[in-house]
């Protein structure tokens, strides 16, 4: 009974914490956006403008719930809880430290991958469902770059697997005790945070939303809370892509001194802050240019860092 009791526990500490950064990250990123460039972000509601996450939140959850009338309703209503059950359900199978883990299946890694490729399903039936020529032009814009891309960021860990010859992400983390994957496995590091990026759709790949050209992409005809579920997901996302950065490159847990959960958060935060700094500071491509330049540069370093490790792999067994 107490290992039930436990594992309750760890779900809804780890639901819990997810909900909270993901809220937390919405103020995070308009401060750190504000001092890059130079500017302020949010400063009067509240103590350093951290009651602006709560009026936020209250906002959106009182605006009217607008459903277009030309929408196919259930569809319209399943694709942003698809965003983000396909979110969450990765962060079963990280292991945050030795005592702290959902469940760590010896195809953790296998799991992540599927799961986050099933968000192109809420994006795709977003814009499908809603009816309407900006949506739709959204949603297929999404679907090519996020299909795309998934092929780069599986193929950018394999690497991985092969130096800590496990899909289990524990077994990786361990494998990591006495040199980082970072340093072997820089070139894979630089294709699966490029590819994760394309893959939440940030900026500078943010296409599938671009305000220019699309007004708001698949989401346009979304509000209230449904719109709501679209927003956590990018934040979910964020998260979920820092997170399998610091488990697969950066030892997770592993550190001196400090308690290995808090060197996990510690990791984390460094890489957030990273990945809102690259938004602060690149431009958005052209479709063609993303396109062209994940199959034409991307798919090539990701194969031959894979032909590269697994030589140097069989070079050093022999």
């Amino acid at each position: 009974m107490s290992v039930v009791i436990q594992s309750v526990l760890t779900v809804l500490g780890v639901l819990i914490g997810l909900l909270a950064l993901a809220a937390g990250l919405t103020f995070i990123e308009r401060r750190l956006l504000g001092l890059f460039q130079e500017r302020y972000g949010p400063n009067r509601a509240g103590p350093f403008g951290l009651l602006q996450v709560v009026a936020d939140a209250v906002k959106i959850m009182t605006k009217e719930d607008w459903i277009a009338p030309f929408s196919d309703r259930f569809v319209f209503f399943l694709a942003p809880a698809i965003m983000v059950f396909a979110t969450v359900m990765p962060f079963s199978v990280v292991v945050f430290s030795p005592a702290v883990a959902v469940a760590d299946l010896n195809i953790g890694l296998l799991f992540f991958l599927a799961m986050s490729s099933l968000a192109v399903y809420g994006v795709a039936l977003g814009g499908w469902a809603s009816n309407s020529k900006y949506s739709l032009l959204g949603s297929l814009r999404a679907v090519g770059q996020m299909v795309s891309y998934e092929v780069f960021m599986g193929l950018s860990v394999m690497g991985v697997v092969v130096l800590a010859g496990s899909f289990s992400l524990g077994e990786i983390v361990r494998a990591q005790s006495r040199m980082w994957f970072c340093i072997p496995q820089l070139p894979g590091l630089v294709i699966f945070l490029i590819a994760g990026s394309a893959e939440s759709r940030r900026i500078p790949f943010d296409l599938p939303e671009a305000e220019a050209e699309l007004v708001a992409g698949f989401h346009t005809e979304y509000s209230g809370f449904k719109f709501a579920f679209f927003y956590i997901g990018e934040y979910l996302g964020i998260t979920l892509l820092s997170t399998f950065v610091v488990v697969l490159f950066f030892g997770g847990w592993l550190g001196p001194w400090l308690p290995p959960i808090l060197w996990f958060l510690i990791k984390l935060a460094i890489v957030i802050a990273f990945l809102i700094l690259v938004r602060a500071a690149l431009p958005r491509l052209r479709y063609d240019q993303l396109m062209r330049f994940g199959w034409m540069v991307m798919l090539p370093l990701a194969l031959l860092n894979l032909l590269v490790t697994g030589a140097l792999v069989l070079a050093a067994g022999r």
